[in-house]
């Protein structure tokens, strides 16, 4: 959760929503220097939420299918236990 607490992974999390981009064209996107999209980049990927490839001299990145599935069952979790009734005190 902290990966994705900051606005700018939301935005990188949002602009590989459309699959995979090479980080030239984020850096283009999201209007970010190198330095510093790499950094966010980093902290994503050592969260698990994308992976990498590099193919000559580019990187590419992608969101983990898997990891992104087991946020969503962890949420959809806690929004069925929220649901719950408390149970009255005596």
């Amino acid at each position: 959760m902290k990966a994705l607490a900051d606005p700018i992974r939301l935005q990188v999390i949002e602009e590989l929503a459309s699959g995979e981009r090479c980080v030239c064209d984020l850096i283009n996107e999201l209007s970010l220097g190198q330095s510093r999209l790499s950094f966010h980049l980093k902290v994503l990927k050592d969260a698990g939420l994308i992976v990498d490839r590099q193919s000559g001299r580019w990187v590419y990145y992608r969101l983990e299918p898997k990891a992104l599935g087991i946020l969503q069952d962890w949420l959809s979790s806690l929004a069925e236990q929220c649901q719950k009734p408390t149970i009255d005190c005596e």
